[in-house]
């Protein structure tokens, strides 16, 4: 990986972006107020299982595919992928989550112009925005891939340092601790067939439509 490639994805991939991942829990939120999380141990647990059972078998591989498509040129692919994500997003919160990130990014791509916007009209998801970035930065998949899910895995660490709390030391201890669960959902996103994929998860459906009406919440989802 060379060394503008590299550059370019620490950019894309920081949680400065000013796309507003800051402002979202992803039902995490939830899971605090319920007791589910309350500590390192039971945030680790939590965001593992997250990764292995969500992130790894839904979101990441159908980043790994998009970010193939758009460099086959393959509109409609991408189309199909885009569509694909947006109807998984099966609770209100969450489907404004991706479309509001993915709104904003895809304007951050625009206005800087890294790359042909033509796959960013109408409702672009956020992994339709990450992948278009990747493909007009020439950044490697691979790579890309491994950032996203470190992106995700970082936003919920933070959550848990503000929320749980835990001290700054133990959220990085958390995020260390989660290297090998990174890895590993990044490893099978590359390798899962199309019939494993799967966004079945509906404890977590429950906690982002329970975060609708919770009382003081923090996050935007």
């Amino acid at each position: 990986m060379n060394a503008a490639a590299l550059l370019h994805l620490l950019q894309f991939a920081s949680p400065a972006l000013p796309i507003g991942g800051y402002s979202y829990s992803q039902g995490l939120e939830t899971a605090l107020e319920a007791g589910l999380v309350h500590d390192a141990a039971s945030a680790h647990a939590w965001i593992a299982r997250c990764l292995d059972e969500v992130v790894a078998r839904w979101e990441a591989p159908l980043l790994w595919r998009l970010m193939a498509a758009l460099a086959a040129r393959d509109g409609a692919a991408v189309a199909e992928l885009g569509e694909r994500f947006l109807a998984s997003r099966d609770t209100a919160e969450l489907r404004a989550e991706s479309v509001q990130m993915g709104y904003s990014l895809a304007r951050l791509v625009a206005e800087l112009g890294i790359t042909d916007t033509a796959a960013l009209d109408g409702e672009v998801t956020l992994p339709l925005a990450y992948a278009c970035a990747v493909d007009g930065l020439d950044i490697p998949h691979e790579e890309a891939l491994l950032a996203s899910i470190f992106a995700w895995t970082e936003n919920q660490v933070l959550v848990c340092v503000k929320s749980v709390p835990l001290g700054q030391v133990a959220g990085q201890r958390l995020l260390l601790a989660l290297r090998p669960a990174i890895e590993a959902a990044a490893s099978i996103a590359r390798t899962l067939p199309d019939e494993g994929m799967s966004n079945w998860a509906p404890g977590l459906s429950m906690l982002s439509m329970r975060h609708e009406v919770q009382h003081g919440r923090l996050y935007r989802s």
